[in-house]
């Protein structure tokens, strides 16, 4: 398959369906194939000696994750990606390559939960100082800033309250004082956001979410830039860290129908939460894409389109047990901790132990959605029936 003379030239729709692919390579199949390896023969000692040829061990990388890697990587435009077992692996190692012993990280207030976990109890046993900042400073972020400070962890929008934060002034900010800016990118995936270009050092990705899309395998990406990537690189390789190739191989395959399955996701989004601002027991709708939401300035500068996943807040004066009732009521929704696959699913939003520096209102009742592949008529059919049963007629 051959390409024009210039990849700027390609829209996004074709790197999705031509990067990575390499079909005179593998004998004409047009996927790469997956390859189990970890054994990996030399013809002679001289190239053992020299690492003379592509591939030294599986461990260090077979076609098939070099495939995916390659495809990433143009989608991100980095200057290196790695993969990761798992969305919060990925965001373990690229932590843990820009920062070491006496070093301060600054993390956003709204990073997922497991995020949050790493931070407080692991790395401070590698003698990292971690401190929480309010998601909306911007550039005001500099107050913060240690002579120490090496990195700051940044998750737009948050994963719970959808807060947007201003990835430029941060990263200008940032480069002021030479410390590295990461993103956790998975609630946009790079196809509707790219750090990389805004600013930032990494670009973070859970890709068991929408980049496998189908709900059967755990993958994370680290995209980095020039500065950042020799310490990725060497870090990746010194630990070890290795991917299924089964795993890598459906996310290439989910790779090549993002594109129009998170249109999909976004229109069918849409169509209920404009269904559900207009009923009575329903409060704040939290979703950037929205032009009441606080943080749509920075989206419609940022991001070139949005994703399945928003949270809302029931009026006040709801109980537990009314937000209860309502996720037990659904039936199209699955009560389950994840997103990004073809279907829809729900959770409650509980903030305690999740904000320390922007506290938000404990006792009210909030639903975290994620918008599948169905019809939309029946996912709002489905809602109202959880509504009716939750409050009544």
């Amino acid at each position: 398959m051959s390409k024009p003379d210039t990849e700027k030239s390609l829209k996004p729709d074709t790197v999705l369906t031509h990067a990575g692919l390499d079909p005179r390579g593998f004998h004409g199949f047009v996927n790469p194939p997956v390859v189990h390896a970890s054994t990996v023969l030399y013809p002679d000692i001289e190239t053992m000696l020299t690492g003379g040829q592509t591939y030294s061990y599986g461990r260090r990388g077979t076609p098939t994750s070099k495939s995916l890697e390659a495809a990433i990587r143009e989608l991100e435009g980095a200057a290196g990606v790695h993969l990761a077992n798992s969305g919060l692996n990925a965001i373990a190692l690229a932590l843990l390559s820009c920062v070491s012993a006496g070093d301060h990280l600054l993390i956003a207030d709204t990073a997922y939960g497991p995020t949050r976990h790493f931070a407080d109890t692991v790395l401070p046993g590698f003698g990292v100082s971690v401190e929480y900042y309010d998601p909306a400073l911007g550039s005001d972020i500099r107050s913060l800033f240690r002579e120490e400070t090496k990195a700051i962890f940044t998750e737009s929008p948050g994963s719970l309250t959808f807060e947007m934060q201003d990835i430029p002034a941060i990263a200008k900010a940032a480069a002021e004082i030479g410390a590295l800016v990461l993103v956790d990118n998975t609630w946009a995936s790079p196809l509707y956001c790219q750090p990389l270009a805004l600013g930032a050092d990494l670009s973070i990705q859970a890709g068991t979410k929408y980049l496998v899309g189908h709900s059967d395998a755990m993958l994370g990406t680290i995209a980095a830039n020039e500065r950042a990537w020799p310490k990725l690189d060497a870090l990746h390789g010194a630990i070890g860290t290795h991917v299924a190739p089964d795993d890598v191989y459906l996310g290439m395959r989910g790779l090549r129908t993002l594109s129009v399955r998170l249109e999909r996701h976004a229109k069918n989004c849409l169509q209920v939460i404009d269904w559900l601002k207009d009923q009575p027991q329903i409060g704040n709708i939290r979703y950037p894409a929205l032009e009441s939401d606080p943080g749509h300035a920075l989206w419609k500068r940022d991001f070139s389109g949005s994703s399945g996943l928003f949270s809302f807040d029931f009026i006040e004066g709801t109980s537990q047990e009314q937000q209860h009732a309502f996720l037990d009521a659904l039936t199209l929704f699955g009560l389950g901790y994840s997103w990004g696959g073809f279907e829809s699913l729900a959770i409650p939003v509980s903030l305690d132990g999740m904000r320390t520096v922007t506290p938000l209102d404990k006792n009210r009742m909030s639903v975290r959605l994620h918008i599948g592949l169905e019809d939309p008529e029946d996912l709002v059919n489905d809602i109202a029936v959880a509504l009716k049963k939750a409050f009544g007629a």
